[in-house]
């Protein structure tokens, strides 16, 4: 079986479908190659969808801005079908808190079948329904006790200090800053000018109107950590030049993982990264493959690949020390070439190693063998700036800026590719996206006719920084970032539009918030 490139897959695609048993099947039956096409509708009504929860919080605290009780209760939609769905609401409770100390928390969850398409994995999986939910809350109870959203949750946040950190449902947090985060953010934003200009507008009675929206999220990422096929040989190519090949158990589909693993080999051996190659997705060449999800990749994939450049680099160490007459214990690489630590000018290049390995029968080659024991928990502060139109409910975006820390970045171009990513889809969730039924179940959203969601147009350049908090889980200090975007964006875009027009009454407006829902909002007050 050869995978070639997907396409963006965002969680649905992780699952097995009855096409998936179907087609190969009718491969070997009519013994012939067999395409399966299907329509954008036909795509919408059997992909699975994401989220479908209905949660009812209660928060509480004191008027000093601490918050001491935290409350959810949820209903989670599974569809007609329930598999990934109805497991959903257990991710959203193991993040029940987020990135606050609250000595009181807890959470009573109902996954219930219904007549819509079954819900499954949607970038976050769990983890964006929990940050939704805490983040409005911090806003309504900052609304409530009369402080503004960024004191109360400097008043609230873990600090550096308490890590490995405890949640209130027994989720061990392994790293981060996140005061750290959110003061970067304000500064970055110019926060408190963004404020003076909201009052400004407010005095003035403008009918279009600032609303800024905070969010301070963590997730957790690799989820029970785990383990992936890494190989990593080192030949002498056709070409005369010394060449590396990688045998990975991911499979990516736009995140980069040839650019990153290669990046990886390169560094730890010292062989040009145009000379590297990275196979995946193929049975006959990879003989096992866990999963490319939960944005796990580069922490369990990556730290194997990294791990079995270091077997290699031993055993190039022991056939070095060999011919440069001196104890492996003293032969170090660096930049391509094996000498004895403290004598840099007699050296012995990958060249030489290998032909000596030829000789004596042997290979180069490594395998990794690290087993992640847990997840690990990236984090970051967003902020959204919107303006709202008070006669008629539309919104735009006019900012969006996002500190994100997923431990150490290994290609910083590709984890800013991730983030914007992440970053759309959580504006398109807070302000178009929803798959609408009638009264008898029957979809009237079935193609992107009738489904919203943002086109370049309504998304506004991105200011994103990077914060590193290594993981101390494995050897790259790694943690996910393919799902960070979308977790912290989509609180922060609807806590934006409530904001905006918060001071004629409005406490909150349900995502997506429709230039229908503001309007409707506005004038029940």
């Amino acid at each position: 079986m050869i995978t070639p490139d997907v396409g963006g897959g965002f969680g649905a695609k992780a699952f097995f479908y009855p096409e998936d048993l179907l087609l190969p099947w009718l491969a070997k039956r009519v013994n012939r190659p067999v395409r399966y096409t299907e329509s954008r509708t036909e795509s919408m009504n059997g992909l699975g969808h994401g989220r479908g929860q209905i949660q009812d919080v209660r928060i509480g605290g004191n008027r000093d801005g601490k918050i001491t009780a935290y409350e959810m209760r949820v209903i989670q939609e599974s569809g007609a079908y329930p598999r990934f769905g109805a497991f959903l609401p257990f991710m959203t409770g193991r993040m029940l808190t987020g990135t606050y100390h609250i000595p009181n928390a807890s959470m009573k969850s109902q996954s219930v079948v219904t007549n819509t398409v079954p819900t499954l994995a949607y970038r976050g999986a769990g983890r964006p329904e929990a940050a939704a939910a805490i983040e409005r809350a911090v806003d309504m109870f900052a609304a409530e006790i009369g402080m503004d959203p960024a004191e109360v949750r400097r008043r609230n946040l873990v600090s550096q200090d308490q890590f490995p950190y405890t949640n209130g449902t027994g989720t061990v947090y392994d790293s981060g800053d996140y005061p750290g985060a959110l003061e970067k953010l304000l500064v970055v934003s110019r926060y408190d000018e963004l404020r003076a200009e909201q009052q400004t507008r407010r005095e003035s009675g403008a009918n279009v109107q600032l609303g800024l929206g905070l969010a301070v999220y963590v997730e957790i990422t690799a989820m029970s950590g785990g383990a992936e096929l890494g190989i990593v040989e080192v030949m002498s190519g056709a070409d005369g030049a010394v060449h590396a090949q990688v045998i990975t158990g991911t499979t990516p589909y736009g995140q980069g993982h040839r650019t990153t693993w290669a990046m990886l080999v390169s560094d730890r051996l010292g062989i040009p990264f145009e000379n590297i190659t990275v196979v995946h997705g193929d049975t006959d060449l990879v003989r096992s493959g866990e999963i490319t999800g939960g944005s796990r990749s580069v922490q369990i994939g990556g730290t194997n690949v990294w791990r079995a450049a270091g077997v290699v680099v031993d055993k190039a160490r022991q056939i070095a020390a060999r011919l440069l007459e001196a104890s492996v214990e003293d032969i170090v690489l660096e930049d391509g070439r094996f000498h004895v630590a403290g004598t840099p000018s007699v050296t012995r290049s990958w060249t030489d190693v290998i032909a000596t390995a030829m000789a004596m029968g042997e290979r180069l080659d490594g395998e990794g063998d690290f087993t992640q024991a847990s997840g690990t928990f990236p984090s970051g502060a967003h902020l959204a700036v919107v303006e709202v139109d008070i006669e008629t409910g539309k919104v735009n975006l006019r900012e969006m800026f996002a500190v994100d820390d997923a431990g150490c970045i290994v290609n910083t171009l590709l984890a800013e590719g991730q983030v914007h990513g992440g970053l759309a889809q959580g504006i398109g969730q807070a302000l178009y996206e929803e798959f609408i039924y009638d009264a008898d179940g029957n979809p009237l959203t079935g193609n992107f006719a009738d489904y919203g969601f943002p086109s370049a147009a309504e998304v506004p350049s991105f200011v994103t920084i990077h914060m590193e908090s290594p993981s101390p889980m494995n050897d790259l200090g790694a943690k996910g970032i393919g799902e960070s975007g979308t977790i912290g964006a989509t609180p922060a875009v609807q806590n934006a539009v409530v904001d905006a027009v918060s001071y004629l009454g409005v406490r909150h407006i349900d995502m997506p918030c429709t230039a229908e829902r503001v309007w409707q909002a506005v004038h029940s007050c």
